[in-house]
């Protein structure tokens, strides 16, 4: 049997999301013990010490399912928010949530909107269902705007707008993404996917927008400068009919008990986050004042990682560096086949990508 003929075709189709290099893996295949990872845009600090309490404390009862509500949790949110719980859905990570929009809104005969360089998910979920994907490119490796409104058509059931953008970090000024916005059909859904707004120095109110853009979803995580990324706790935003219809298709459970807690815990610990971003700005300033003394280019950055452009094959730099025990992430899957992807690390993580691509560039054994 050729259980790919009993698949539907925009499932065989599919290329599985391919993520970071896991420590353990190049541990087992190279026999590396001192391994740098800057490959999956993981807070390097670590959980704070409040949340391992919490989650030691909640561990007594992992013997019970967690509340299939999330209520706490939503309690949490909505009060730092200033929204109503009924606005609130929980996902297992915010690609979870990402699936849940597009499983409940679109379908074959419909068509995605999302930019160049845009987050790989994006077009996952598009096929997945069999929808039609509409790219626009890109302007300076971040959204065009103006692009984008040109390709709405009566035919675009959702828009997908990444701020800052994964891979390449760029991000939109609040007024320009707030007028492109005002300006979609009420029947289009726009999903601002803000997985690293907190990394960002100007924060706009982009939730107070969810009052005015009935069709304005927003999805945040508390993967990156929350520092949970193993619980996988992320979260949509939006108009109270919006969410009732996710949590229709919601799995129940979804988010687990340590996880609901760990991220109720996080969620106001502002010391941490403060900590969290400072180091995150010496990291950045430390790898871009090494790539301009490599002479490299990069793409300004408003995530906890930066895309460098290494003048050559970057598989092989990424070969090259896995070798000497350090982990960052080709992106010739985005068309950017000379850039690495590399996340912010403690300094001495850092330095030490910096010194193995300065002993990887000196070889000059590349394509």
């Amino acid at each position: 049997m050729n259980f790919c003929d009993l698949a539907l075709s925009c499932i065989t189709e599919l290329q599985p999301y391919v993520p970071g290099k896991p420590i353990e893996e190049l541990q087992r295949e190279l026999g590396i013990t001192d391994i740098v990872k800057l490959a999956s845009n993981e807070n390097p600090l670590g959980p704070s010490e409040t949340v391992l309490s919490a989650i030691s404390n909640a561990s007594q009862d992992i013997t019970r399912y967690p509340d299939g509500n999330g209520f706490i949790l939503k309690s949490a949110l909505a009060e730092k928010y200033h929204l109503n719980t009924d606005q609130i859905t929980l996902g297992n990570g915010s690609n979870d949530v990402l699936e849940l929009i597009a499983r409940a809104f679109v379908s074959p005969d419909d068509e995605v909107i999302y930019s160049q360089y845009a987050f790989a998910v994006y077009p996952l979920v598009t096929q997945a269902i069999g929808a039609k994907a509409i790219i626009a490119p890109a302007r300076d490796y971040g959204h065009d705007l103006q692009a984008m409104s040109i390709l709405i058509s009566s035919n675009t059931k959702l828009i997908f707008i990444a701020n800052p953008n994964n891979p390449t970090g760029s991000s939109l000024a609040g007024d320009e993404l707030e007028a492109f916005i005002s300006q979609v059909p009420e029947d289009t859904l726009v999903v601002l996917d803000e997985a690293y707004v907190e990394y960002g120095d100007e924060q706009v109110n982009t939730i107070s927008w969810l009052a005015k853009y009935s069709n304005l979803i927003i999805t945040r995580t508390f993967s990156k400068a929350y520092g949970l990324a193993g619980l996988r706790v992320g979260y949509a935003l939006s108009h109270p009919d919006v969410a009732d219809l996710l949590n229709r298709i919601r799995q129940p459970f979804n988010v687990n008990s340590l996880a609901l807690v760990a991220a109720t815990t996080a969620l106001n610990d502002d010391a941490y986050i403060a900590q969290t971003k400072q180091i995150n700005e010496a990291g950045m300033a430390q790898l871009t004042a090494g790539f301009e003394a490599l002479g490299l280019c990069y793409i300004p950055s408003k995530g906890n990682f930066i895309t460098v452009d290494v003048q050559r094959n970057g598989n092989d730099v990424f070969q090259a560096l896995l070798e000497q025990g350090v982990i960052v992430r080709p992106v010739g899957n985005y068309g950017l086949p000379q850039h690495l992807r590399v996340s912010i690390g403690l300094q001495k993580e850092n330095q030490r990508f910096l010194d193995a691509l300065v002993n990887t560039l000196g070889q000059g054994n590349f394509k």
